[in-house]
């Protein structure tokens, strides 16, 4: 039975090194929504100026103050986002409906 070395290596990361990597994925979220928009924005303009304007929101979403140990306050930041994850999807779902997209 072999084993994929890159899986170990990331089980047997540094955790406390969890916090940036979580970090550098809202970034590239964030930076997927922008692109995403400008590259709608050419042909689309009703979805790529919304889609451009939640990059940002996204970003700093990801950057909210997180403090270990908190419990209510991460319930607090995990609904946050679950609220403006459904946001983004709903707006998302508007648009394509009205300009059938």
């Amino acid at each position: 039975m072999s084993t994929d070395s890159s899986v170990d290596d990331i089980e047997n990361a540094d955790p406390g090194l969890a916090r940036e990597r979580t970090e550098l994925a809202w970034t590239r979220t964030a930076i997927s929504f922008a692109a995403v928009g400008g590259a709608a924005l050419r042909s689309h303009p009703a979805v790529g100026v919304p889609l451009l304007a939640l990059s940002p929101l996204i970003w700093e979403l990801g950057r909210l103050p997180r403090k270990p140990g908190t419990g209510h306050a991460r319930t607090r930041h995990l609904q946050l986002i679950a609220v403006v994850v459904t946001g983004v999807a709903l707006v998302a779902l508007v648009i394509t409906l009205v300009t059938g997209w």
